[in-house]
């Protein structure tokens, strides 16, 4: 029997993997509940995207940059700003070739990238949600600067690392634990900017949604919640690596990148359990020639199992002759299955840069992590990583900034086969189950959605 759409919800990421996968799944999980939802992606993507979107429907829109996409712009700003102008016009008129089509639309659910998004929800009257893909705390701590609330130190990292910052909401945080924003000295100006104006009208949104889930963070969330609609919605991964209440959603079901699946998973079929190292760092971080090849002798030094994701265009930056040398303990691949490899019994822990997407991964399949934070909200991730949940080790670095083969080794035995790894991996386990409760029938994020799919199906 097909279910009856109560409403029709249009969904618009960012144009980029780790902002469009949250945003799907968030829409999956709106179509088993009985609501029409159309995922908005740019022209570009589109003619790009493998992908296989069963209960969600897909539609174009323009970023003024059809042939392509981000990279033909000529900058950053130029990008954001021909998106907003030109993005607006398309999506206006989506909006209205829906209503003519009999599918009139009752939300527009936005990247919080992209705030113009909900200044033409509210021309035609109708609803906008604010999709935050980042972590509540670093939004938090992105907010409080906006309203020039938070004051920081004029100091830099190397020079005064014990600096405390004080935001309410969070514990108390060093200069390093902030986004790196705060104490790179004109870091990306544009992307900064943009994250900043993720603030710029959200007071007039009517619910804003975070990829996180309210036991993993709930000082900040019931901190959030009194300023803001706040709705955590998360982990946003696909069902059957969570609830399993949607027995199909295996995977996200769009993918930029094609995955060496068969190869990652024959390959982790015949090591013992929890013996491996899984090494990736998104597809956006690129890392030094020196960083590259301290990370490599680590990985030989410390002589177990890996499986490192290393993309093409970075495999020129691997010693002469390594994958030769480590064959019989490492493989070494373009792009990884990442849900499938990280929820593999022979998985021992993750060596990542602490994107958001891959750490709410880690936390919901029970994997300890090792950070290597790059940028952005990365340090920040890597300090409650740590810290906070306990659920794995920040690397430290030397006094150029690196992260050498010593330190890769230590942390790795550390979790492998040090006591303190048996606390992370019991931390890891317990919000692991806490994840999957969050997103279970009746848990907090499901109710979350249940509360707005009853609302706007009263409209």
């Amino acid at each position: 029997m097909v279910m009856e759409e109560k409403a029709h919800v249009l969904l618009l990421p960012y144009p980029a993997q780790g902002h469009i996968n949250p945003v799907l799944q968030f829409g999956k999980r709106l179509s088993s509940k009985g609501i029409k939802t159309t995922l908005l992606v740019t022209k570009f993507i589109f003619k790009s995207m493998q992908a296989e979107l069963s209960s969600v429907g897909v539609e174009t829109i323009s970023d003024g940059h059809d042939e392509g996409g981000f990279a033909a712009a000529e900058s950053i700003c130029a990008y954001i700003s021909s998106f907003a102008k030109v993005g607006s016009l398309t999506l206006t008129e989506l909006i209205r070739k829906q209503e003519t089509a009999g599918y009139p639309v009752s939300c527009v659910v936005y990247d919080a990238f992209l705030p113009w998004s909900l200044d033409v929800a509210k021309e035609f009257g109708i609803f906008g949600a604010s999709f935050f893909t980042q972590a509540c705390a670093v939004n938090n701590i992105y907010y409080y600067f906006h309203v020039g609330q938070l004051e920081i130190p004029d100091a830099d990292t190397s020079t005064q690392p014990n600096v405390s910052v004080t935001i309410p909401g969070l514990p108390s945080l060093k200069l390093p634990d902030l986004p790196s924003f705060f104490y790179v000295a004109g870091q990306y100006p544009a992307y900064f900017q943009m994250i900043l104006n993720q603030y710029s009208n959200v007071e007039k949104a009517d619910w804003i949604f975070v990829n996180t889930f309210k036991e993993l963070e709930v000082e900040v969330v019931e901190w959030m919640a009194k300023l803001f609609p706040i709705k955590t919605i998360g982990p946003t991964i696909p069902s059957m690596y969570l609830d399993k209440r949607l027995k199909d959603d295996t995977d996200y079901g769009l993918n930029l990148y094609k995955p060496d699946s068969s190869i990652c998973m024959n390959w982790l079929n015949d090591k013992p359990i929890g013996s491996v190292a899984y090494i990736a760092f998104g597809s956006i971080a690129e890392l030094g020639v020196e960083q590259m090849e301290e990370l490599a002798w680590g990985l030989k030094g410390v002589n177990t199992y890996f499986l490192w994701v290393v993309r093409a265009s970075e495999e020129s930056k691997l010693p002469a002759k390594f994958k030769e040398e480590t064959s019989e303990k490492g493989l070494i691949v373009n792009w990884s299955p990442q849900l499938d490899v990280l929820a593999h019994q022979a998985m021992g822990c993750f060596v990542t840069h602490c994107g958001w997407n891959s750490t709410i991964e880690a936390l919901s399949l029970g994997v300890p992590m090792i950070g290597i934070p790059q940028w952005t909200d990365q340090p920040t991730n890597a300090k409650f990583v740590q810290d906070i949940w306990e659920v794995g080790l920040k690397a430290s670095v030397d006094d150029k900034g690196m992260v050498t083969r010593e330190e890769l080794e230590r942390c790795i035995r550390q979790i492998l086969e040090g006591d303190r790894g048996v606390e992370i991996k019991k931390n890891a386990t317990m919000l692991k189950e806490l994840a999957q409760k969050a997103t279970d029938e009746g848990g907090s994020s499901d109710k979350n959605i249940d509360e707005f799919v009853s609302k706007i199906s009263q409209n």
